[in-house]
């Protein structure tokens, strides 16, 4: 399945963007794609999360609906639905001199961008200020939305032109960097992250791996399998699996293992 792994991550483009044929913006999509979009079929979670922050109200639903998904694979959402880290891998393909971004504190944007700029502002401000900023919507929605309606383009202002440079800067940097949105800025990866090490689907590395970092090559977002399987950086792609020493495994081990006793016994 994992040479068939980006025709998932078109198929989750399209589903996203299906309104032509069929509408359910009240219910969000795992991955990440903007509800503002002229063809958006779901809503984007992030910013159904601020709607709710800037309405001060508790998003049973929402919290729910990322309980769910994250007990059953974590981020794996990241790996296969999410048509941005699509976009990220299609550009870093590009035959240009790589950079690799091996500093550890980066990680932890992604979580400052969750708490600041998804929960904490917009519950102070009542702006949903990530949406507001978020390249993705630039993308799918501003400049789309421009471009067919000169209403709107006597409307561009400052803010416009700030979100232009931020998807610029952020389009240029997956050309260089394995995944730098979702490794450092995605406030979405950073909520599937936390369930990483708890979820039912997990990664194994056996005990005979010599660390010969081909997990690492093949990595989107760089990491070293064998120290960390269930890493919360990993978006599970399993694109590791491709070494016979790392498996994908669903459930506790520690607890086949016991029920396997229990029958011997």
């Amino acid at each position: 399945m994992v040479r068939f792994r980006a025709f998932f991550q078109i198929g989750a483009l399209l589903f996203y963007n299906s309104n032509y044929l069929f509408s359910y913006e009240f219910c969000p999509v795992p991955g990440l794609n903007c509800y503002a979009c002229p063809i958006a079929g779901g809503a984007c979670p992030l910013g159904s999360l601020q709607h709710f922050m800037v309405l001060r109200r508790i998003p049973f639903f929402l919290l729910g609906f990322f309980l769910l998904i994250g007990a059953l694979v974590g981020r794996m959402v990241c790996g296969w639905i999410c048509p941005i880290g699509w976009l990220q891998e299609l550009m870093y393909k590009v035959k240009v001199k790589k950079i690799r971004v091996n500093f550890r504190p980066f990680r932890y944007l992604k979580y400052l961008v969750l708490l600041s700029l998804v929960l904490i502002i917009p519950f102070l401000s009542g702006e949903p200020w990530f949406s507001k900023l978020c390249f993705v919507g630039t993308i799918q929605a501003g400049i789309p939305l421009i471009v067919m309606d000169q209403s709107l383009r006597d409307l561009i202002g400052t803010l416009f032109y700030i979100k232009l440079g931020i998807t610029g800067i952020t389009l240029a940097a997956f050309f260089f960097i394995k995944r730098p949105f979702c490794r450092f800025l995605c406030p979405l990866g950073a909520t599937y992250s936390l369930f990483n090490p708890i979820s039912y689907a997990r990664l194994e590395v056996a005990g005979s791996c010599f660390k010969c970092d081909k997990c690492r090559e093949v990595c989107p977002v760089d990491i070293k399998v064998y120290e960390e399987p269930n890493s919360p950086e990993c978006i599970r792609c399993l694109e590791c699996t491709s070494c016979a020493h790392v498996n994908l495994r669903l459930g506790d081990k520690k607890k086949e293992k016991t029920k396997e006793a229990e029958q011997y016994a």
